[in-house]
């Protein structure tokens, strides 16, 4: 007996309606990537091995799909290693390739080999799969796409201010109102952690500090101290426990409490900068908001740092994010080349748009209208106005085979194709063509003209 298909934990089948709503929201990303310059890249779904080891920390590394050696891959394998069942050692002696963990680092490496052909500053957009090792749950998955855009060679903060200007575009598009685009820099971090005195423990600061929502003023301050932040230090960090008003008073804030911070008043200036001039620019439906938790990738961002929140209505995590870093490519020898990039969410970004009923109908339609087949005569004649009406950029097609017509309605209804056209002896003597309207019943005897017209306009 033949066992029952499946497919791998923390990946999906996509029905041809979800990949419709996702080809929506991908094209509306992708027309816009282009509208603000950013042109498109490719790489391969897997990378040599230390391309990507060794860039994501000691977690990344573990979660790294690994693609074994072609042909005999213990051939070459490290007898001692694999005695020992010493796994991590073994790794590099039977796999030299891995499937991409994420867009990032292929882009760097891209750049770096491609440094003399590129233009920069270079604006990339990429929108492909990545694969990692994680334990699936809800809304986590082993495969996911990700549609990246950056800019690398500038160290202007008006790139920080269009790719603000882009997310609101991208979120009015898909009819998001509501959007909130958080924005930190990573220097007012330093600058908080230095100013307490607790730089030693920049790390232990702000991931407890990122947990305020969660745990409140009080759960903040006990996780600081038992990671051996004392209370004089905490206390000079209050204001941030509420740090509310408009972001000029929130800079404003942050100003008075870095003064004795060089590299936290650098952050303070860069924030003002974006954000003075994204406000003056204005947002069409996204709020800009200044979030002095938000703490992300702090081991890669060295300048602001990018976190979207969907409408306040639909509970779900982040629906994007990005950042500033300065050495990208120096993991790879090419120092000093600065850029800054945001990523756009799909799979959450599709959650909520569908939570908010927010796809146009005209997403999912499928072809416009079915010709019934009442056998070779009649099928051909359908075929020269279906050749006809396909030029005109209408979805049209012939059921296959003659069979009952009841059938063949049927499967009409079932696909959600709102006509069906009958072409019968009767039609052909005329030379015209019945529609007949599969939710009114209504039937219309019309030449080829009018039923193009009545096609184009319903």
């Amino acid at each position: 007996m033949a066992s029952k298909p499946s497919i791998p934990k923390g990946t999906r089948d996509f029905s041809p309606t979800e990949v419709a709503k996702r080809q929506y929201i991908i094209q509306i990303i992708k027309s816009n990537f282009e509208k603000f310059g950013f042109q498109p890249i490719e790489t391969p779904s897997f990378e040599n091995s230390d391309t990507l080891m060794g860039k994501y920390g000691e977690e990344g590394d573990r979660l790294i799909f690994k693609i074994l050696n072609s042909g005999d891959y213990l051939a070459k394998a490290n007898a001692g290693h694999l005695e020992n069942k010493d796994s991590t050692k073994l790794t590099s002696s039977i796999s030299e390739k891995a499937l991409r963990y994420d867009l990032t680092v292929p882009f760097a490496r891209y750049v770096v080999q491609n440094q003399n052909e590129i233009e920069f500053p270079f604006k990339r957009y990429q929108i492909q799969p990545v694969w990692r090792a994680d334990r699936p749950q809800k809304g986590r998955f082993r495969e996911f796409f990700q549609c990246d855009a950056d800019v690398v060679g500038s160290k202007s903060l008006w790139q920080e201010v269009e790719l603000v200007q882009l997310y609101d575009t991208v979120f009015t598009a898909l009819g998001l109102h509501g959007v909130t685009i958080k924005i930190n820099n990573r220097k007012i971090l330093s600058g908080i952690a230095e100013v307490i005195g607790a730089s030693d423990k920049l790390i232990d600061f702000t991931v407890a500090l990122d947990k305020l929502d969660k745990i409140g003023e009080d759960g903040v301050k006990k996780e600081m101290i038992e990671k051996g932040i004392d209370e004089q230090a905490i206390a000079k960090v209050q204001p941030l426990f509420n740090f509310t008003g408009t972001i000029s008073e929130k800079i404003q804030k942050l100003s008075d409490l870095l003064s004795a911070s060089d590299e936290g008043m650098k952050g303070v200036e860069e924030l003002r900068f974006i954000c003075d001039n994204v406000t003056k620019l204005g947002l069409s439906n996204s709020i800009l908001d200044l979030d002095v938790t938000l703490a992300r990738g702090l081991n890669y961002y060295t300048g602001a740092i990018f976190e979207v929140a969907p409408p306040k209505s639909v509970a779900m995590g982040s629906i994007g994010g990005g950042g500033r870093y300065d050495d990208l490519t120096g993991i790879f020898g090419l120092k000093n080349m600065s850029g800054v990039g945001i990523s756009f969410g799909l799979d959450r970004i599709y959650l909520v748009i569908e939570e908010l009923n927010l796809f146009p109908e005209t997403v999912t339609a499928m072809s416009k209208a079915l010709f019934i087949n009442y056998g070779d005569a009649e099928a051909f004649y359908a075929m020269q106005a279906i050749k006809k009406l396909r030029a005109s950029g209408i979805k049209v097609e012939l059921y296959p085979e003659n069979t009952k017509v009841g059938k063949q309605f049927q499967h009409a209804d079932k696909r959600g194709i709102p006509f069906a056209i009958i072409v019968r002896e009767e039609e052909i003597a005329l030379n015209t063509f019945s529609l007949k309207n599969l939710t009114t019943g209504e039937q219309l005897l019309l030449d080829f003209e009018s039923l193009k017209q009545n096609l184009l306009n319903s």
